[in-house]
Protein backbone atom coordinates (compact mmCIF):
# COMPACT_ATOMS: atom_id res chain seq x y z
CA UNK A 1 0.00 0.00 0.00
CA UNK A 2 1.27 3.45 -0.81
CA UNK A 3 2.02 5.71 2.11
CA UNK A 4 4.24 8.44 3.53
CA UNK A 5 5.27 9.43 7.02
CA UNK A 6 7.85 11.87 8.39
CA UNK A 7 9.10 12.99 11.80
CA UNK A 8 12.12 14.92 13.09
CA UNK A 9 13.88 16.11 16.22
CA UNK A 10 16.76 18.44 17.14
CA UNK A 11 19.71 17.21 19.18
CA UNK A 12 22.95 19.12 19.80
CA UNK A 13 23.94 20.90 16.57
CA UNK A 14 21.94 18.79 14.14
CA UNK A 15 18.38 17.93 13.16
CA UNK A 16 17.50 14.28 12.54
CA UNK A 17 14.77 13.39 10.04
CA UNK A 18 12.97 10.05 9.72
CA UNK A 19 11.08 9.39 6.47
CA UNK A 20 9.02 6.36 5.42
CA UNK A 21 7.64 5.85 1.91
CA UNK A 22 5.96 2.83 0.36
CA UNK A 23 4.58 1.50 -2.92
CA UNK A 24 2.39 -1.50 -3.66
CA UNK A 25 3.77 -4.98 -2.98
CA UNK A 26 2.34 -8.33 -1.88
CA UNK A 27 4.96 -8.72 0.86
CA UNK A 28 7.10 -6.38 2.95
CA UNK A 29 10.22 -5.30 1.05
CA UNK A 30 12.07 -2.89 3.35
CA UNK A 31 15.03 -0.79 2.23
CA UNK A 32 16.64 1.18 5.08
CA UNK A 33 19.23 3.92 4.65
CA UNK A 34 20.90 5.47 7.71
CA UNK A 35 23.85 7.84 8.09
CA UNK A 36 27.03 6.40 9.68
CA UNK A 37 26.14 8.21 12.91
CA UNK A 38 23.23 5.73 13.38
CA UNK A 39 24.87 2.53 12.08
CA UNK A 40 25.06 0.85 15.48
CA UNK A 41 21.25 1.11 15.79
CA UNK A 42 20.44 0.03 12.23
CA UNK A 43 19.36 -3.49 13.21
CA UNK A 44 17.02 -2.21 15.93
CA UNK A 45 15.57 0.45 13.60
CA UNK A 46 14.89 -2.24 10.99
CA UNK A 47 13.22 -4.44 13.61
CA UNK A 48 10.91 -1.61 14.75
CA UNK A 49 9.87 -0.79 11.18
CA UNK A 50 9.37 -4.43 10.15
CA UNK A 51 7.09 -5.05 13.14
CA UNK A 52 4.92 -2.02 12.34
CA UNK A 53 4.78 -2.16 8.52
CA UNK A 54 3.03 -5.25 7.16
CA UNK A 55 3.15 -4.96 3.38
CA UNK A 56 4.58 -2.78 0.66
CA UNK A 57 7.86 -1.88 -0.98
CA UNK A 58 9.06 0.43 1.79
CA UNK A 59 11.94 2.92 1.61
CA UNK A 60 12.94 4.30 5.01
CA UNK A 61 15.69 6.80 5.73
CA UNK A 62 17.26 8.33 8.83
CA UNK A 63 19.52 11.30 8.12
CA UNK A 64 20.82 14.50 9.71
CA UNK A 65 20.99 18.13 8.63
CA UNK A 66 23.04 20.86 10.29
CA UNK A 67 21.26 23.68 12.12
CA UNK A 68 24.29 25.91 12.77
CA UNK A 69 23.19 28.38 10.12
CA UNK A 70 26.27 28.34 7.92
CA UNK A 71 25.77 24.72 7.13
CA UNK A 72 29.10 23.69 8.66
CA UNK A 73 29.37 21.19 11.46
CA UNK A 74 32.03 19.04 13.09
CA UNK A 75 29.57 16.18 12.61
CA UNK A 76 29.73 16.35 8.84
CA UNK A 77 32.98 18.17 7.90
CA UNK A 78 36.65 17.65 8.70
CA UNK A 79 37.80 20.37 11.17
CA UNK A 80 41.07 22.29 10.91
CA UNK A 81 43.69 21.98 13.66
CA UNK A 82 44.29 25.68 14.20
CA UNK A 83 47.29 25.24 16.50
CA UNK A 84 49.01 22.98 13.99
CA UNK A 85 48.23 25.42 11.16
CA UNK A 86 49.80 28.32 13.11
CA UNK A 87 52.87 26.26 13.97
CA UNK A 88 53.54 25.17 10.39
CA UNK A 89 52.84 28.66 9.06
CA UNK A 90 55.45 30.17 11.39
CA UNK A 91 58.00 27.47 10.56
CA UNK A 92 57.46 27.67 6.81
CA UNK A 93 57.46 31.47 6.81
CA UNK A 94 60.79 31.47 8.62
CA UNK A 95 62.16 28.90 6.18
CA UNK A 96 60.89 30.94 3.23
CA UNK A 97 62.71 34.01 4.54
CA UNK A 98 65.86 32.01 5.28
CA UNK A 99 65.95 30.56 1.79
CA UNK A 100 65.06 33.94 0.27
CA UNK A 101 62.11 32.47 -1.56
CA UNK A 102 59.92 34.77 -3.72
CA UNK A 103 57.18 36.68 -1.90
CA UNK A 104 54.63 35.27 -4.33
CA UNK A 105 55.18 31.77 -2.95
CA UNK A 106 51.82 30.62 -1.50
CA UNK A 107 52.22 28.58 1.67
CA UNK A 108 48.50 27.78 2.16
CA UNK A 109 48.26 24.76 -0.23
CA UNK A 110 51.41 23.29 1.28
CA UNK A 111 50.17 23.67 4.85
CA UNK A 112 46.75 22.21 4.09
CA UNK A 113 48.37 19.06 2.69
CA UNK A 114 50.11 18.37 6.01
CA UNK A 115 48.20 15.53 7.79
CA UNK A 116 48.38 17.17 11.22
CA UNK A 117 46.56 20.27 10.01
CA UNK A 118 43.37 18.42 9.10
CA UNK A 119 42.07 15.65 11.30
CA UNK A 120 39.09 13.38 10.61
CA UNK A 121 36.00 14.20 12.63
CA UNK A 122 35.41 11.65 15.36
CA UNK A 123 31.80 10.44 15.56
CA UNK A 124 31.20 8.58 18.79
CA UNK A 125 27.82 7.37 17.52
CA UNK A 126 24.44 7.81 19.12
CA UNK A 127 24.09 8.02 22.91
CA UNK A 128 21.16 6.87 25.06
CA UNK A 129 19.52 10.30 25.16
CA UNK A 130 19.49 10.66 21.38
CA UNK A 131 18.41 7.02 20.92
CA UNK A 132 15.28 7.77 22.97
CA UNK A 133 14.56 10.77 20.75
CA UNK A 134 15.14 8.70 17.63
CA UNK A 135 12.78 5.94 18.75
CA UNK A 136 10.08 8.52 19.44
CA UNK A 137 10.60 10.06 16.00
CA UNK A 138 10.37 6.62 14.36
CA UNK A 139 7.06 5.94 16.12
CA UNK A 140 5.74 9.37 15.07
CA UNK A 141 6.74 8.69 11.45
CA UNK A 142 5.00 5.30 11.61
CA UNK A 143 1.83 6.93 13.00
CA UNK A 144 1.85 9.53 10.22
CA UNK A 145 2.49 6.76 7.70
CA UNK A 146 -0.44 4.68 8.99
CA UNK A 147 -2.71 7.74 9.01
CA UNK A 148 -1.87 8.25 5.34
CA UNK A 149 -2.72 4.60 4.67
CA UNK A 150 -6.04 4.89 6.52
CA UNK A 151 -7.08 7.80 4.31
CA UNK A 152 -6.22 5.78 1.24
CA UNK A 153 -8.08 2.80 2.71
CA UNK A 154 -11.28 4.83 3.06
CA UNK A 155 -11.02 5.87 -0.58
CA UNK A 156 -10.40 2.26 -1.62
CA UNK A 157 -13.44 1.03 0.32
CA UNK A 158 -15.62 3.55 -1.49
CA UNK A 159 -14.17 2.48 -4.84
CA UNK A 160 -14.64 -1.24 -4.10
CA UNK A 161 -18.26 -0.64 -3.09
CA UNK A 162 -18.97 1.17 -6.35
CA UNK A 163 -17.31 -1.58 -8.41
CA UNK A 164 -19.19 -4.35 -6.61
CA UNK A 165 -22.45 -2.48 -7.16
CA UNK A 166 -21.53 -2.33 -10.85
CA UNK A 167 -21.00 -6.10 -11.08
CA UNK A 168 -24.27 -6.74 -9.23
CA UNK A 169 -26.14 -4.45 -11.61
CA UNK A 170 -24.64 -6.23 -14.63
CA UNK A 171 -25.56 -9.60 -13.16
CA UNK A 172 -29.16 -8.44 -12.91
CA UNK A 173 -29.05 -7.49 -16.60
CA UNK A 174 -28.32 -11.12 -17.49
CA UNK A 175 -31.69 -12.44 -16.26
CA UNK A 176 -33.93 -11.17 -19.10
CA UNK A 177 -31.65 -12.78 -21.70
CA UNK A 178 -31.49 -15.97 -19.65
CA UNK A 179 -35.26 -16.43 -19.76
CA UNK A 180 -35.48 -15.93 -23.50
CA UNK A 181 -32.48 -17.99 -24.49
CA UNK A 182 -33.88 -21.31 -23.15
CA UNK A 183 -36.86 -21.12 -25.46
CA UNK A 184 -34.69 -19.86 -28.32
CA UNK A 185 -32.33 -22.81 -27.90
CA UNK A 186 -35.24 -25.25 -27.80
CA UNK A 187 -36.83 -23.82 -30.93
CA UNK A 188 -33.50 -23.81 -32.76
CA UNK A 189 -32.85 -27.46 -31.93
CA UNK A 190 -36.34 -28.56 -32.91
CA UNK A 191 -36.12 -26.64 -36.18
CA UNK A 192 -32.77 -28.19 -37.07
CA UNK A 193 -33.93 -31.69 -36.17
CA UNK A 194 -37.12 -31.29 -38.21
CA UNK A 195 -35.01 -30.22 -41.15
CA UNK A 196 -32.75 -33.21 -40.65
CA UNK A 197 -35.75 -35.56 -40.41
CA UNK A 198 -37.13 -34.16 -43.62
CA UNK A 199 -33.86 -34.68 -45.43
CA UNK A 200 -33.28 -38.19 -44.11
CA UNK A 201 -36.96 -39.21 -44.27
CA UNK A 202 -36.71 -40.46 -40.69
CA UNK A 203 -38.96 -39.50 -37.81
CA UNK A 204 -37.33 -37.95 -34.73
CA UNK A 205 -37.99 -39.67 -31.41
CA UNK A 206 -39.78 -36.96 -29.43
CA UNK A 207 -39.03 -38.54 -26.04
CA UNK A 208 -35.35 -38.84 -26.85
CA UNK A 209 -35.40 -35.25 -28.11
CA UNK A 210 -36.86 -33.97 -24.86
CA UNK A 211 -34.32 -35.91 -22.80
CA UNK A 212 -31.41 -34.62 -24.84
CA UNK A 213 -32.82 -31.11 -24.72
CA UNK A 214 -33.09 -31.18 -20.93
CA UNK A 215 -29.49 -32.45 -20.66
CA UNK A 216 -28.26 -29.74 -23.01
CA UNK A 217 -30.10 -26.96 -21.19
CA UNK A 218 -28.78 -28.15 -17.85
CA UNK A 219 -25.27 -27.77 -19.20
CA UNK A 220 -26.03 -24.17 -20.14
CA UNK A 221 -27.85 -23.29 -16.93
CA UNK A 222 -26.12 -20.44 -15.05
CA UNK A 223 -28.23 -20.41 -11.88
CA UNK A 224 -25.44 -21.82 -9.70
CA UNK A 225 -22.86 -19.39 -11.10
CA UNK A 226 -25.14 -16.43 -10.36
CA UNK A 227 -25.76 -17.62 -6.80
CA UNK A 228 -22.07 -18.16 -6.12
CA UNK A 229 -21.11 -14.81 -7.63
CA UNK A 230 -23.65 -13.01 -5.45
CA UNK A 231 -22.30 -14.84 -2.39
CA UNK A 232 -18.73 -13.85 -3.29
CA UNK A 233 -19.78 -10.22 -3.65
CA UNK A 234 -21.46 -10.36 -0.25
CA UNK A 235 -18.40 -11.98 1.34
CA UNK A 236 -16.14 -9.34 -0.24
CA UNK A 237 -18.22 -6.59 1.38
CA UNK A 238 -18.13 -8.34 4.76
CA UNK A 239 -14.36 -8.84 4.54
CA UNK A 240 -13.81 -5.15 3.74
CA UNK A 241 -15.43 -4.29 7.07
CA UNK A 242 -13.24 -6.75 8.99
CA UNK A 243 -10.43 -5.55 11.27
CA UNK A 244 -7.04 -7.23 11.46
CA UNK A 245 -4.12 -8.45 9.41
CA UNK A 246 -4.38 -10.28 6.11
CA UNK A 247 -7.60 -8.63 4.88
CA UNK A 248 -5.96 -7.68 1.60
CA UNK A 249 -4.85 -11.24 0.84
CA UNK A 250 -8.34 -12.55 1.63
CA UNK A 251 -9.90 -9.98 -0.68
CA UNK A 252 -7.49 -11.13 -3.38
CA UNK A 253 -8.64 -14.74 -2.98
CA UNK A 254 -12.32 -13.71 -3.11
CA UNK A 255 -11.67 -11.68 -6.28
CA UNK A 256 -10.12 -14.79 -7.86
CA UNK A 257 -13.23 -16.82 -7.06
CA UNK A 258 -15.42 -14.08 -8.52
CA UNK A 259 -13.33 -14.28 -11.68
CA UNK A 260 -13.93 -18.02 -11.97
CA UNK A 261 -17.70 -17.59 -11.79
CA UNK A 262 -17.67 -14.74 -14.31
CA UNK A 263 -15.53 -16.82 -16.71
CA UNK A 264 -17.98 -19.72 -16.41
CA UNK A 265 -20.85 -17.35 -17.15
CA UNK A 266 -19.00 -16.30 -20.28
CA UNK A 267 -18.38 -19.86 -21.42
CA UNK A 268 -22.07 -20.74 -20.98
CA UNK A 269 -23.36 -17.59 -22.65
CA UNK A 270 -24.45 -18.29 -26.19
CA UNK A 271 -25.91 -14.86 -26.85
CA UNK A 272 -23.87 -11.83 -27.84
CA UNK A 273 -25.78 -9.60 -25.42
CA UNK A 274 -24.84 -11.82 -22.48
CA UNK A 275 -21.23 -12.03 -23.59
CA UNK A 276 -21.01 -8.23 -23.73
CA UNK A 277 -22.25 -8.09 -20.15
CA UNK A 278 -19.65 -10.67 -19.09
CA UNK A 279 -16.87 -8.63 -20.71
CA UNK A 280 -18.00 -5.58 -18.72
CA UNK A 281 -17.93 -7.65 -15.52
CA UNK A 282 -14.38 -8.80 -16.27
CA UNK A 283 -13.27 -5.23 -16.84
CA UNK A 284 -14.64 -4.11 -13.46
CA UNK A 285 -13.13 -7.12 -11.71
CA UNK A 286 -9.67 -6.37 -13.13
CA UNK A 287 -9.90 -2.88 -11.66
CA UNK A 288 -10.73 -4.42 -8.28
CA UNK A 289 -7.80 -6.87 -8.49
CA UNK A 290 -5.36 -4.05 -9.26
CA UNK A 291 -6.39 -2.09 -6.19
CA UNK A 292 -6.60 -5.08 -3.83
CA UNK A 293 -2.78 -4.96 -3.72
CA UNK A 294 -3.16 -1.67 -1.83
CA UNK A 295 -5.05 -3.33 1.03
CA UNK A 296 -3.14 -4.71 4.04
Amino acid sequence: MTGFGKAEYIFSDHKTIVEIRSLNSKQLDLTLKVMPHFHEKETEIRRILSAALERGKVDAAVYMTDIAGAGLSSQTFTPINKEAFKYYYRELSALKEELNMPETTDLLPTIMRIPDVTRQAVDNGINDEEWELLQTAIQQAIEAFNAFREQEGAALEKMFTEKLDGISALLAEVEPFEKNRVENIRQSLVKNLDKLAEETKQQVDKNRLEAELIYYLEKLDITEEKVRLRNHIKYFRETMAAVGNGVGKKLGFIAQEMGREINTLGSKSNQSEMQIIVVKMKDILEQIKEQVLNVL
